[in-house]
C-alpha cells in the first residue's frame, strides 16, 4: 500500500472511531438520563431497569425492568372485559405511561386493581384518572385504587378528570362525593395512620359537550376530551398527545362523527369492538333483540369498529370490551376482518404495547399472583399526618386483658 493511501485510510479510521465516539457517547449520555429519570422513581428491590436497544423487545415484557426512552409511550391494558369479568378479563381500564415520567390511568372498572398492583407500580407517581363515563365497569374501582395507591405510597390528592352528566348529579363531581360519603368511615379510620393529603380527591368536571377542548396540559403532555354516544348524554373519549405521539381512548361508544374527526393520526386508537349480537346473545344468555340493541346501539360491532377503523387509519387500531375467549374472539377477529384491513391488535388483560416514531411493539406482561408493591418512598414516610384515631372509652373497654401488644417501636 502507498504511503499516500496508508495516511488517507489510516485519517478515514481515525474520523470513522470519532464518530463512533460521538454517537457511542450520545448514547450513552441518553441512557444515563434515562437511568437516572428511572432512579427517582420507587423501584422494586432486585429489579434494575436497563434501556432497549435498537428496537429489540424481549418477547414478554416483566414489570420494572425496561426504560422507556425519552420519545417513548407504554400502553398497558389492566382491564378489557365486561361487567361481568372473569379472572382473565377484568373490567375496563388502561395505564399510559410516558419517557419523561408522566403516568395516567384511563378508567378504573372493576378489577383491575390486581392487575395494576402486579405491575410493582410507584403509587406516588398515580395520582392522575381520566373517567370515560361512570358505569361500574369503568369506574367501579375508583375507591380501591384510592384507597389502595393511599397505602401503598401516594401521599398526594388523586386528581379525578371526568365529564359532567345531564343533571348535576349525574356528573363526576357527584360521583365523587358520593364515593366520599360512602368511604367515610374508611377514610376516617386510615387518616392519621397515613400521609394527610393522600386522603383527598381534587376532582376537575368538565363540560361533556365540549368538542375536541384540553381538559390536562402540564409537562409537555396535552389530554383532549369530545362527546361519545352511550346510554345517556355523559360519556367522553379522549386522546392524548406527548412529543409527537398520540394515543386515543375511546371510552364506550356508538360510531361517531368526532371520533372520526379527532382520532385521526393517532399512533394507538383504542375504540370498543364489542362481540357481535349473536355471540354475545349466546355469551349472556339473553334473546336476539336485546343482544342486538346492546351490540349495536349502545355499543360498537366489530364490523362497524372496522368501518370506524378504515376511516381513522391509525397506526395500530386496539379493540377492547369483549371476553377473549376462543369463541369470542374468532366472532370479533371476522366481524372486524370484512371492513378493515390494516394493523390490529384485540387487548387482553396485561397486553403491553410500546410506541415510538419508528416502532409499535406488542406483547404481553409477565407478573407473579402474589406480588408486593415497592416499598414505599421517603416523601412518604416524611408526609404530614394528624393524630391516629382512636375508639371511644367503650369500646376500649372491651379488650381482653389475656393479651398485651409488644411495646411501639420510638418514631424516627
Amino acid at each position: 500500500m502507498s504511503p499516500k493511501i496508508k495516511t488517507a485510510w489510516i485519517a478515514l479510521l481515525s474520523v470513522s472511531v470519532a464518530v463512533g465516539l460521538v454517537i457511542a457517547g450520545n448514547l450513552g449520555q441518553q441512557t444515563q438520563a434515562q437511568e437516572s429519570e428511572q432512579a427517582k422513581a420507587n423501584t422494586p428491590l432486585g429489579r434494575k431497569a436497563t434501556a432497549i436497544v435498537d428496537g429489540q423487545y424481549p418477547a414478554s415484557y416483566f414489570p420494572n425492568t425496561e426504560l422507556l426512552g425519552p420519545d417513548e409511550i407504554r400502553i398497558t391494558a389492566l382491564g378489557t372485559g365486561m361487567p361481568n369479568q372473569t379472572r382473565a378479563a377484568v373490567s375496563i381500564s388502561f395505564l399510559v405511561e410516558l419517557g419523561n415520567g408522566d403516568k395516567f390511568l384511563f378508567d378504573l372498572g372493576s378489577g383491575m386493581l390486581a392487575n395494576l398492583f402486579s405491575l410493582r407500580p410507584d403509587f406516588s407517581r398515580l395520582d392522575r384518572v381520566f373517567a370515560s363515563h361512570l358505569h361500574v365497569d369503568h369506574v367501579g374501582d375508583f375507591m380501591a385504587f384510592h384507597i389502595g395507591g393511599w397505602l401503598s405510597g401516594r401521599y398526594t390528592p388523586l386528581n379525578l378528570y371526568g365529564p359532567s352528566g345531564a343533571k348535576p348529579e349525574l356528573g363526576t363531581k357527584a360521583f365523587a362525593e358520593a364515593m366520599q360519603k360512602g368511604y367515610a368511615w374508611d377514610l376516617a379510620t386510615r387518616s392519621g395512620a397515613l400521609p394527610d393529603k393522600g386522603a383527598q380527591i381534587e376532582v376537575h368536571e368538565f363540560d361533556y359537550k365540549q368538542v375536541n377542548e384540553i381538559v390536562y396540559q402540564e409537562n409537555g403532555v396535552t389530554i383532549r376530551s369530545w362527546p361519545a354516544i352511550h346510554a345517556l348524554d355523559g360519556s367522553v373519549s379522549y386522546s392524548l398527545e406527548w412529543n409527537g405521539l398520540k394515543y386515543v381512548f375511546g371510552g364506550d361508544t356508538y360510531p361517531n362523527k368526532w371520533y372520526i374527526k379527532y382520532a385521526a393520526d393517532a399512533d394507538v386508537a383504542s375504540h370498543e369492538a364489542f362481540l357481535p349480537p349473536k355471540a354475545l346473545a349466546k355469551y349472556f344468555g339473553w334473546d336476539l333483540a336485546q343482544a342486538m340493541w346492546v351490540s349495536t346501539r349502545i355499543h360498537t360491532e366489530p364490523q362497524a369498529f372496522g368501518k370506524v377503523m378504515s376511516a381513522v387509519k391509525p397506526r395500530l387500531a386496539l379493540g377492547y370490551h369483549s371476553v377473549q375467549s376462543p369463541d369470542n374472539n374468532a366472532a370479533i377477529m371476522d366481524g372486524v376482518r370484512k371492513t378493515y384491513d390494516g394493523p390490529l391488535a384485540l387487548a387482553r388483560d396485561l397486553m403491553v404495547i410500546n410506541v415510538t416514531k419508528d416502532t409499535i411493539n406488542v406483547r404481553m406482561a409477565v407478573v407473579d399472583e402474589y406480588v408486593l408493591p415497592p416499598d414505599v418512598t421517603e416523601a412518604y414516610k416524611k408526609a404530614p399526618r394528624s393524630e391516629e384515631k382512636k375508639t371511644s372509652e367503650y369500646i376500649t373497654s372491651g379488650k381482653w386483658k389475656g393479651y398485651t401488644p409488644p411495646e411501639m417501636p420510638k418514631k424516627e
